[in-house]
């Protein structure tokens, strides 16, 4: 390990990748740079890409017949372009289908409800209808008993309502700041009380909990206008989210007295155990065909959207980069994969369990490069601690066109943040695996895991050129005559306990669902 102070002064000096001395304007005097410019920007498929796999496809749970389908449509779309590409076979997971969804409140008025089925959740026996109930209020003992028994057969609203449903950054820029004082104070008071009553239902419950409900209603708030973040079901009855706004009417209704009925009707089914899979592609090397440059991204999704940005677009960067690398450097150095990961969104199994299962892989690593939220171009490259990174990323950064490298960020030897991404299965490991980075604070307050994440989030003019950076970032690290050390840098911070960050180790990928 290298002294702090190596990775200060490194850090201080990140720049835009763009040439300053020895500028160049596009074109490229690089013809394989300008033929990847020509095939990625002028005659880019991502937008066709794109329909096919959000539309016609749509979301890719892990587990559904959806995702199977994507890994099909991804080996197709190879074979069309004369590339090898296998499905490699890593676990199992619960199969599941979701059908259709109507959630209803037929009292004291009619209206249908803003509402997402959550993943794995059981289905209803055709429509079910039943009063809604709120937690107890009181949280000893006799009267959870009782609260109990009412609860039975009804719905319950198991999540602390939202005060308001406007996005902070409009409030922080309009309302006076004592109103946003006391909407904060109010939603923290809310979420404490709401949590410490369902604590009580949990308590009362013990190792059991099915205490006789009718379903449960969640509310998982984005924080922006219209915007839910929708997960997984946790009991064996049926489980929907419902958003912000409509969930704040059935709480004040049943505050009021007014009690909703509400009618569910969820078409759902499980379908037992399937095996999961990750589809590798490859283009082999003609020099050193056992060292490796690899793309990434993963190809599962949540269900509440299309998965557009978490993660079509990392996906169809990839997709579209191996077609522009087939079509302009079709013999590369080094063997140049890439991978479409399954289950990420269950904790990065796909990428960790290819770690595990190809040491070759991760021993030969020249470098990878990860994409995993494609809102919006590419504005930042980590070199995630590697010392070597200042030695070789501005290197492989040279000939990419100042239209695209002016707007790249390198902060090397970097950081190490973002860190919960398919990138770090093999940092962890200690090969060098770099985070293709899009501005983040709207991806996560909109489209990450959200019911709005959808086609036309995608920004087209950012995704090709996207895919024909990391293309061009392949072409750089496949040609590059010298491997990347795996020197370390010490990391900038302290974790939560106030010690040195430490670079972290490998956990072993969880590769069933049981």
């Amino acid at each position: 390990m290298k002294h702090i102070s190596v990775f200060l002064l490194v850090l201080s000096l990140a720049v835009p990748a763009a040439r300053t001395a020895s500028a160049q304007t596009f074109p490229s005097d690089d013809p394989v740079i300008e033929a990847m410019w020509e095939a990625g920007v002028v005659h880019s498929q991502v937008e066709t890409l794109a329909h096919e796999l959000l539309d016609v496809i749509g979301p890719r749970l892990t587990g559904t017949e959806e995702l199977a389908n994507a890994q099909e449509w991804v080996l197709g779309k190879y074979a069309e372009w004369g590339i090898d590409a296998r499905k490699e076979e890593y676990g199992s997971w619960r199969a599941w289908e979701q059908g259709l969804l109507h959630v209803d409140m037929l009292a004291p008025r009619r209206v249908s409800l803003e509402a997402e089925l959550l993943a794995w959740s059981a289905g209803t026996d055709g429509p079910v209808r039943a009063d809604v109930v709120l937690p107890p209020a009181d949280t000893d003992e006799a009267s959870v008993a009782a609260w109990m028994e009412a609860a039975r057969g009804k719905f319950l609203l198991a999540s602390a309502p939202e005060p308001m449903c406007r996005a902070a950054q409009e409030l922080e820029a309009n309302a006076r700041p004592e109103t946003v004082e006391a909407l904060a104070e109010r939603r923290q008071a809310l979420r404490r009380s709401w949590g410490e009553r369902m604590q009580a239902v949990r308590e009362a419950a013990g190792e059991s909990s099915d205490i006789g409900l009718a379903g449960i209603l969640t509310s998982r708030w984005s924080g922006g206008w219209g915007v839910n973040k929708v997960f997984s079901a946790g009991s064996g009855v049926v489980e929907v989210d419902v958003s912000c706004e409509d969930y704040g009417l059935l709480v004040r209704l049943a505050e009021s007295g007014n009690t909703p009925n509400i009618q569910i009707m969820a078409e759902a089914e499980d379908k037992g155990t399937v095996p999961q899979f990750n589809v590798i592609g490859q283009i082999t090397g003609t020099e050193w065909p056992d060292e490796y440059v690899l793309l990434h991204a993963h190809l599962d999704s949540w269900h509440s959207a299309t998965g557009a940005t978490d993660n079509g677009s990392g996906t169809l960067t990839m997709l579209e980069a191996m077609r522009i690398l087939r079509e302009t450097y079709p013999a590369p150095k080094r063997t140049i994969l890439v991978g479409h990961w399954g289950a990420e969104e269950q904790g990065l199994i796909g990428s960790g369990s290819f770690r595990e299962d190809h040491p070759e892989v991760v021993d030969g690593l020249q470098a990878a490069f990860n994409q995993d939220n494609g809102t919006w171009r590419f504005e930042k490259i980590d070199g995630q601690g590697y010392l070597d990174a200042a030695n070789h990323l501005p290197r492989w950064m040279n000939p990419v066109p100042t239209e695209i490298a002016s707007r790249v960020l390198l902060e090397l030897p970097g950081p190490q943040a973002n860190q919960g991404s398919d990138h770090t299965s093999f940092v962890c490991a200690g090969a060098p695996s770099f985070r293709l980075q899009s501005p983040y604070d709207e991806y996560r307050q909109y489209t990450w895991h959200t019911n709005r994440d959808t086609y036309d989030k995608l920004v087209f003019d950012d995704l090709k050129e996207n895919a024909t950076l990391a293309a061009m970032l392949a072409y750089g690290a496949s040609e590059d005559p010298t491997r990347f050390s795996r020197e370390r840098a010490n990391l900038p911070g302290t974790d939560r306990m106030g010690n040195p960050r430490t670079w972290g180790s490998c956990r072993a990928p969880r590769r069933s669902m049981n």
